[in-house]
């Protein structure tokens, strides 16, 4: 085994002194004012169970409650988290975690025995687990998953109380990165053994990070507060996260403004102009993993025809959505996987990249008429998008676009946890999309399109050859040959077009002159842990 130095993990951060001095007379019941910190995650969570959520705004609040073998950094960069520290084997398969002497919430000391209950859980097919495949890397993952092995088969082993042995297929250069993923998060075997489903409902829940689920009203907010048993409890300023779901830009911004929220995760585009004059401070613009895209699916008429995907997608002017609708600094996307992402050369772009948009309107026209779609018989389906007023003014955009190309696009919107249900469904037509990345590598993003991965495959792509080449790039330890395998993928993909690749992003937040320690980072991570608010 050769030995991994010993990462810092978790730093405990200064605390601020409040210097005036309090009356406890006139102040009988606390000392210390409560130090709040209000959120708009733009969304409402399908559950606090960190198996069972998939999205960004769902990671706004799981990501404080469990702790992870690794965490993250406020720069978003891996650090240890639950562990105290790891080796690596000489042929980089093999990974020893030494777990950190903490407890759960109840004060129940956490044992590699509980990460391996929680591995095998999210690999158990009877759990139906959407991001199991993210774990497929760990030796058996995939046999586990698909039922071809036992759980207790998989290669993640609790050798004693304090020590997790995880071996891999083969080396993966994002494994650690991959283990911040709240897909990697621990659960309280004791706790979900005994309450079942039930276990993450408020009155049961049991944690292993800073905060815990204190109150959670549907649809209205999500509270949490200090975790007593929390092991760098001392390093926490912020007594208490409220996490307002609200769905609204518009609405959001007010009340911002109005100092009811202090951070906003999004906001509406077309408000930039105002707010860099008026609130240029608060603005947070920064480049962010992530991609922005339209699944197809390929699985019903006229979708599962590459003609009438390939015009479809030839049709939206990138530059128009990006430089007129948005105008916050996206970037145009003819790729899937965003360009300067780590163990990646270069992304492979649509094979019309070049093309000027009228030869593109052109073309396209061309293809509809070979897929039997004309002036007589013109191809008619729905947009689907979650209720935003970025997303809403996307797809006005591209309905005309489509127009061009005499395509009837009718658009339809519903709030963010029933579009993503459907989306995993494949029920839909066309549909409004976005990943943002788990780790800094292209398998992140490519791995969506695998057969394998399941719901997350919204538009059910299933091509042999790409397939076979991302298992093969998975095998490839290598880096720069797997670079080379997925890129040959990814140029299959875009040339079947199963997605249409509209702009890479940029994050958007809105954050309070009183909040210290914000970072900006690629991947748009903030953990309130290392947030304080000034005085």
């Amino acid at each position: 085994m050769k030995a991994i130095n010993k990462l810092k993990g978790i730093s405990a951060l200064t605390a601020i002194a409040i210097g005036a001095s309090v009356s406890f007379s006139a102040m009988p019941s606390a000392a210390w004012a409560e130090k709040v910190l209000n959120i708009a995650p733009m969304g409402e969570p399908a559950s606090m169970d960190p198996h069972y959520v998939s999205g960004t705004w769902e990671n706004n609040i799981v990501g404080e409650m469990f702790l992870g073998l690794m965490t993250e950094d406020p720069k978003a960069e891996p650090i240890l988290g639950a562990a105290e520290s790891y080796n690596v084997s000489n042929d980089g398969r093999v990974y020893t975690f030494k777990i950190r002497d903490h407890k759960w919430s109840d004060g129940t000391p956490v044992t590699a025995a509980d990460f391996e209950f929680s591995f095998q859980r999210l690999l158990d097919p009877a759990s139906a687990t959407e991001y199991a495949y993210l774990m497929y890397i760990i030796k058996n993952g995939e046999e586990v998953n698909t039922g071809k092995a036992k759980p207790e088969e998989l290669a993640v082993k609790a050798i004693d109380d304090k020590t997790l042995e995880i071996t891999l297929n083969e080396p993966a250069p994002y494994f650690l990165a991959a283990l911040t993923h709240y897909t990697a998060y621990p659960v309280p075997k004791h706790v979900v053994e005994k309450h079942g489903k039930d276990w993450s409902k408020p009155d049961n829940i049991v944690v292993n990070g800073p905060y815990t689920l204190a109150s959670w009203v549907p649809n209205a907010t999500v509270k949490l507060v200090k975790n007593p048993e929390y092991f760098d409890k001392e390093s926490l300023d912020l007594d208490t996260l409220v996490f307002h779901t609200q769905e609204d830009r518009v609405a959001i911004q007010k009340r911002f403004r109005a100092g009811e929220i202090d951070v906003a995760r999004d906001f509406a585009s077309d408000q930039i102009g105002w707010l860099q004059e008026n609130l240029p401070a608060e603005t947070k613009i920064a480049p962010y993993l992530g991609i922005y895209y339209y699944p197809m699916n390929t699985q019903i008429e006229p979708f599962n025809d590459i003609r009438v995907r390939k015009a479809l997608s030839m049709a939206i002017n990138r530059e128009a959505i990006v430089n007129k609708v948005l105008k916050t600094g996206e970037i145009a996307a003819y790729s899937f996987v965003p360009p300067g992402i780590g163990n990646y050369d270069e992304p492979s772009y649509v094979s019309w990249k070049g093309m000027s948009y009228k030869e593109r309107l052109d073309k396209a026209k061309e293809l509809l008429a070979e897929a039997g779609f004309t002036k007589d018989n013109p191809l008619k389906f729905t947009l689907r998008y979650n209720t935003s007023e970025n997303h809403k003014r996307v797809a006005i955009a591209a309905a005309g676009m489509w127009k061009q190309i005499g395509v009837e696009a009718e658009l339809f919107n519903a709030e963010v946890k029933v579009h993503y249900a459907d989306l995993k469904q494949a029920d839909f037509q066309i549909a409004r999309a976005a990943w943002i990345g788990d780790y800094n590598d292209p398998q992140n993003f490519l791995s969506l399109l695998e057969k394998r991965t399941g719901a997350n495959n919204y538009g059910r792509y299933d091509n042999d050859k790409f397939n076979q080449l991302m298992m093969d790039a998975e095998k490839e330890g290598d880096i720069k040959k797997r670079a080379e395998i997925m890129a040959k993928a990814e140029a299959i993909a875009m040339e079947d077009q199963p997605i249409i690749p509209i702009y890479y992003y940029v994050s958007k937040n809105l954050v309070s002159q009183k909040v210290d320690g914000w970072v900006d980072n690629a991947q748009d991570i903030h953990r309130w842990r290392y947030i304080s608010i000034k005085e």
